[in-house]
Formats: C-alpha cells, structure tokens, sequence
C-alpha cells in the first residue's frame, strides 16, 4: 500500500540511498523481467472535489487491470476505492465555472456537474452514448456534445437541444435546375399543386418548430460532401464553429500486415497504415453556424498570411512539378482534451489553431461571429517543420487577452496577446515554457520549465504583470502536474533515475514538497545502482555540447582501457538525458550490467532530440542520420579521452529510430563500431508514415533527394562489422518489412557478418518478458565476442 515518506528520504532512496554503496550485482533475466518486480508507477492522478484527497490509478501485480486509489493530502493511508464506490470519483480532466465553485466533467461517457462548496454530485446524462466537450455556458448551466448534438442543461430547465449537425443534404433545398422538371411543372398542373402544397406543410412546420419554445432546433444540413470532424458551441449557445473533411477521403493505398502466430492457426491479415506521401492529407473547411437561425456561412481563410504562397515551390520545380495553385490545405490543430477551437468565456469570439498540411505553417486566428470572418491573431513560419508540440493556447478570463505557446524565439515560451498586436513573451531564455495552466486568481500561469538545465524539469509559476519566472518545485524529475480546484496546491507527478512516477504536493505560494507516494517494490528499493552522470560532450562538428548520461565505474583502473557500448533512443524527438526515470528503465538496468561485465556506456540526446529548443529540433531536416552519427562521433571520442574508452573495441546498439542510427552508423562510418544491435528499425524512409516523415524529408515525390540521403538501404554496402537486427513480426508502426527488405539487400551483397531475431508476437513496443529477454540476451552475446 502507498505511503508517505519525507521527501528528502525519498529522493536519497531513488539517487542510490547510500553515497558509495557498490552497486548491486544485476543479471540479464532480473533486468529483462516483467517490469511488476520494480513496483507500479503512478499511471495518472487528479485532485478530489474539495482539495483535501488525491485520486489516481495502479497497475495491479500480474495483471493489466488498473485500480484507484484515494489518499488524504494532510496524512494517511491511500485506501482502493471499492466497486461500488467508483461513482464518487472525479476525473483527470474537467472545467471550471468563471467562479471556480463549481466543475464540470465526462465520466465513461456521461455528463456530471460538482458543487465544490459541498460535494453535491449531479449526474447530467446517463447513457451508451458517449458525450465530450463538456463546459460552462454564460448563463451559469452546462454544455456539451454528444454524437453531433448539442445540448444545454440547466438547473431551472433540465437538458435541451441546441443544435443536430448532419452531414447531409437538406431535404428542403430546391432541386438543381432541370430543363425537363420545369417542363412538367409548367405543362401539368397537378404537379404544381402539389409541389405547393408541400412546400406549405414545410412552411408550416418550420413556424410550428419556431414559435413552439418546447421544441429542439431542427437539424442544421452541411451538406452530403463531407464528414464532420469536430464542432465548439459558443457559451452564449447561439454560434457553432464545425471543422468538416471531404467525405470518403482517399488517404492513398493502406497495407496488409500478416500475422503468423495466431488461435485460428490459419494466416491472418491485419490492415496498416498508408506509406508517406501516398496522398495528401485531408483538408479541413470551417463553417460558421448560426444555432438561432439555424444557418450555416462557410468561413474563408483567405486572410491568413502567406496561405497562398508555397514554401515547397523550389521543391517542386527542382521535382519538375508545378507550384500549387491557389490556398494550402490545412487542418485544425487539436485532439482529445486539446480542442483546436476555443470560445472566450462570453461566447464573443473563438481562437483557432490551423496548420498547414505542408508543416511550414501555424497560425491562431479569431473569429467573431457578427462579421463571420477570421482574423489572423499569431503565425508562426519554420523552414523546416512545425512542432508537434508546444501548441497550447487559451483564453484569459478577461475575455480579451489570448496567450499562447510559440518557438519564434528559438524555444518555446508564453506570450500574450491583446487584439493583433504583437505577442508580449511572458517567459524568456534558452530554456522550454510547457504545460501551461492559468492560475485560479487569473494573474498568472504555472507551467512546466528546464530553466536550471535542460534534464531538470520543475513547475515554475509566471506572474502576468511583472513577468517573474520563480521555479515552486526543487524535484528535479517533474512529469506532469494540476492545480487543486480551491487553486492553493498543485498535484505533482514526478520521477527520478530509479524512481518511477510518484505524487507529491506543493503550495501555489511556495514551501516543500509534501510527498505522497513511494509504490516502489521492497525488493527493487533494496538495490543499489549505478548513477548516470549528466555530462557535456563537446561537439567538433558545430553543434557545441551534446549532453549525454554516462554509465561507468566509479573508479577507473590506471591504465585500463574499457570496451564501449553507446545507447541511441528511439523517436528522433525524444528526451531521455533528464533526471526523470526513463522510458528506457529496462536499457538503464541493462547498462548496469555492461558496467559490471567491464564496460562503459554513453547515452546520448544527438540533435533532433527534444529538450533544446528548435535549432535542435530542425537540425536533421532533409538530412536524417548524419548530424547525430557526428554526435555519437563526438561521443567516441569524449569516452576515449575522459573515460578510459578503447577506441577500436565500440559498440552501437538502439530501437526504432535508434535502431535507424545503428544501420547508419555501420554502414556510413565502416569500422568506427565493431558491433550493432538495430531493433525495430526503420530501413528506408519511404515505408514509414506520412504524419513523421513529411515533416522531416517532406515527401518523396518532391524531395527524393531527402529520402536517398537519410534512408539506411541507401548505404547497406558499407557493412563490414557485425551486426544483429532484432524485430517485432506484428510491427504496426515500423512495419517487419523494414527489415525484412534489408535482409534481401544484405543477401544481394553477399555480406556475411549479421543476422535477424523476428519476434513474431509483437508490435513496436514489446509486451513479453521473454521476448525482452530474448532480445537483450543476442545483444550481450554480440558485445561480449565482439568488443573484448
């Protein structure tokens, strides 16, 4: 059972508990078992109703179930809530009333109002109708959608319709034009009659349906040409912003993926993604809806700057193609718990998030709906790509004022934004600005920050008018957090190197840490490991220091030169030199290994990794692969000259995008590793998929240059060491045929020194114990008859 802990007490137990304790012998099989031995992260967690309890679940012991638990913030024993209790439970994600005395949520599909004065819980649908997009209107009631409903609830009047999108013709709409229909109307009367009359029951119903106040709206029609994809109701309920798609948009030819090892026994096929550049991406339009009258206005996006200007251009003409004519496509940029359309509070205007399907562009534009036009608020350009992330933005609750995150400076901060003014940066530096949550009182925002370095995540609260950046937590490994309803504490969910995810609570006004938390296994807290030192690697190609984690003894014998093995992470953009415990907790086990069997190791976060602002980022663009092989180049080197490395006996080993850099690795840079191990690798850039790579390498029928100089198969001649390829036969990501079309390009050049383990049960992400120990037992083996 959790319990809580003095956090200096806990954070000594994660950093190794004793200062030079040796570390404690690890095995392959210990390191490679299933991850239950180590004791359950924190998988998520959200306040109570009255600020007093946290909630938040575990993975139960031997299987993939997940219970809850309650814990009292001021002391006590977290207690699982029982079945029948599961009614009581907040959630994870809700909104607030502009008061903050009451929230608003969606539980396993059904709508429920909180009373944060007293508890009380009112339990607004109750249906196999799944509803979302829950929030407050102006009038105090609540709104939300289900299916492509709108509705509105208050205490006085119960739930009623706002709005019934469809995606269809509207029957009432006079047919097209037809030489022949209006010969027969003109020529017979009784035709004319009765078309009369039906347009007089039509007339009547629709005034029926208008002046009767106990009736729904009747449907809005957008239109048979096209799928919605998501709608935002204005609070005052009298306007829809709706984002549709073309309707049966061809995303270009999907794949099969067999599967061999299966309960019928026969071969079985699995439907995959598309391949990148297949097809655009399907294009988004935005409709403006008037929920009174019942009318729809397409919106144009004529007055977004540079939409009609292709950065692909020189591509093009270089591919032999013509420049696109006319506006790019775009889509709305938001998802699930991060709609791309959000209303200010008084419903009087809308921020939308829009980018370019080409990658090069965002933009924020507002929209009112008096006029129906949208108004360019924020573009963000980039030569190379869009992030994925950083694209959080909001309304203040002066109804006015926009805020944002943008990388213009380089990193990613706050700004603000009156009107369309320029954006006044509220953070500032050669730091990242994430997660931003707008305090209760409105003056500021707490957001997630590496100000100290760029592995030391903590939650820093910003102050609106003075701009004052003052970190609340000395954690270190911050993951995520959330503000408590009364808005005086935040629930921080952090980690450290041998520490997965646990809670702890902090005042919004500053003091300790009051840790919650401690889900470790007594077994696992019992051992010792080997600390990874943070370290700087300078760079002799340019990019000044690359910081990397090192794996070593904590004395070096005078005179020994050590085998080397260095770790590439998967992603491409992905962090894993931070002080956070780390997705790759099963590699970090097994480096303490390689250091007990003589080695030393270096991880390193090569450019294009996340966590050092865009130039970072952008550094691969068009050119995969080589910027980070310098890196790991550099990385050699730093290990022979500071850690006693032996230069001529290295090893490269990594998954997915890391297994990409171990082909690179071997077959651009011949005897710079004596030994890789590429788990599920990407092989050739080609395969991969259209959301990633475009990106990247934009796409290959315009920039084929970019997929021959960053694909892996390009360079295969180049093998001269050893190599093992290691790959999951049910890879739905990067598909099994990666490598299986390297196996046939390694035969057609008759290299002799490497060799395949397919997994046939699993996907990207190994699920099987003994699949991992399978795996890992081929990469000791490799290492150890390779590099000593």
């Amino acid at each position: 059972m959790p319990r809580m802990l003095p956090l200096s007490l806990l954070l000594f137990a994660a950093l190794g508990g004793t200062a030079h304790a040796a570390p404690t012998p690890i095995t392959i099989e210990q390191a490679m078992a299933d991850p239950d031995w180590i004791g359950p992260p924190v998988d998520s967690a959200w306040w109570s109703w009255n600020s007093q309890q946290v909630e938040y679940t575990l993975k139960r012991n031997g299987s993939p179930v997940r219970d809850t638990f309650r814990q009292p913030v001021a002391g006590g024993a977290a207690v699982q809530v029982a079945d029948d209790q599961r009614g009581t439970l907040d959630v994870e994600s809700r909104v607030y009333d502009s008061s903050r005395q009451r929230s608003a949520f969606v539980r396993n599909g059904d709508v429920f109002l909180r009373d944060l004065r007293s508890g009380a819980l009112t339990q607004l649908t109750r249906s196999t109708e799944k509803s979302s997009n829950v929030g407050f209107a102006r009038d105090g009631g609540v709104i939300w959608r289900t299916g492509q409903n709108w509705f509105h609830w208050t205490a006085a009047a119960g739930v009623q319709q706002v709005a019934s999108l469809k995606a269809e013709k509207n029957p009432d709409d006079a047919p097209k034009a037809d030489v022949l229909r209006e010969q027969q109307l003109r020529t017979l009367a009784t035709l004319r009659n009765d078309r009369a009359q039906r347009d007089a029951l039509k007339a009547q119903e629709a005034s029926w349906r208008k002046a009767d106040s106990t009736r729904a709206p009747g449907p809005v029609y957008l239109g048979a040409d096209v799928e919605i994809v998501d709608s935002a109701l204005s609070p005052d309920l009298r306007s829809l912003v709706v984002v549709t798609k073309p309707k049966s948009f061809d995303e270009g030819r999907g794949g099969k993926m067999p599967k061999y090892v299966t309960e019928s026994g026969y071969e079985e096929f699995e439907d995959t993604r598309t391949r990148v550049g297949r097809n655009d991406p399907e294009p988004n339009s935005l409709w403006l809806v008037d929920t009174v009258a019942g009318t729809v206005k397409p919106l144009s996006l004529d007055g977004l700057p540079g939409i009609g200007t292709d950065p692909l251009a020189a591509l093009r003409k270089a591919a032999g193609k013509d420049a696109l004519k006319g506006n790019r496509s775009l889509q709305v940029l938001g998802g699930p718990g991060a709609p791309g359309v959000r209303w200010s509070a008084d419903g009087q205007q809308a921020a939308i998030m829009l980018r370019a399907n080409d990658n090069k562009d965002r933009w924020i534009a507002s929209l009112n709906p008096a006029d129906a036009k949208l108004v360019n608020r924020h573009r963000l350009t980039d030569a190379a790509w869009i992030n994925w992330g950083f694209n959080d933005f909001g309304w203040s609750s002066d109804n006015k004022t926009l805020w944002l995150l943008s990388e213009e400076s380089g990193y990613s901060h706050l700004y603000t934004q009156q009107g369309t003014a320029k954006p006044q940066a509220l953070t500032s530096g050669k730091w990242e600005t994430s997660m931003p949550v707008p305090s209760a009182d409105g003056r500021g925002f707490y957001v997630l920050c590496n100000q100290q370095s760029p592995g030391d995540y903590e939650v820093c609260a910003v102050d609106t008018a003075s701009r004052q950046v003052r970190e609340l937590t000395s954690l270190n490994g911050v993951e995520d957090f959330s503000l408590s309803p009364d808005g005086s504490q935040l629930l921080v969910r952090y980690s450290g190197a041998y520490l997965p995810a646990q809670l702890a609570v902090v005042p919004t006004a500053g003091g300790p840490a009051k840790v919650l938390t401690d889900t470790r296994s007594a077994e696992f807290k019992a051992r010792e490991w080997i600390q990874p030192k943070l370290v700087q690697v300078p760079s002799k190609h340019g990019a000044g220091v690359v910081w990397a984690k090192y794996y070593g003894p904590e004395n070096l014998e005078p005179g020994k030169k050590y085998p080397i093995a260095m770790f590439v992470h998967g992603a491409g953009y992905l962090q894993n030199v931070h002080q956070r415990y780390p997705a790759y907790f099963r590699e970090q086990m097994f480096h303490n290994l390689l250091v007990q069997k003589g080695y030393v190791v270096l991880d390193m976060d090569y450019r294009g990794s996340e966590g050092y602002g865009r130039d970072w980022r952008t550094a691969i663009y068009r050119n995969m692969g080589h910027p980070e092989l310098q890196d790991y180049q550099d990385g050699l080197e730093w290990l022979v000259a500071n850690q006693q490395g032996d230069r001529d006996h290295a090893g490269i080993y990594g998954g997915s995008y890391g297994g990409f850099m171990t082909f690179m690795a071997l077959f651009r840079a011949p005897g710079t590793f004596k030994a890789g191990a590429a788990l599920r690798p990407v092989v050739d850039w080609h395969q991969y998929n259209h959301g990633y790579t475009s990106n990247i390498l934009n796409t290959p029928d315009i920039d084929p240059e970019a997929y021959r100089i960053s694909s892996p198969i390009e360079y295969a001649e180049g093998l001269q060491d050893n190599l093992l390829i290691a790959h999951g036969m049910m890879d739905d990501n990067v598909f099994f045929q990666d490598s299986v079309n390297l196996t046939q390009k390694l035969i057609e050049l008759h290299k002799d020194n490497w060799s395949i383990a397919p997994y046939p049960l699993e996907r990207h992400g190994y699920v099987r114990a003994d699949s991992w120990l399978d795996q890992y037992k081929r990469i000791l083996k490799l290492f150890e008859t390779t590099l000593k």
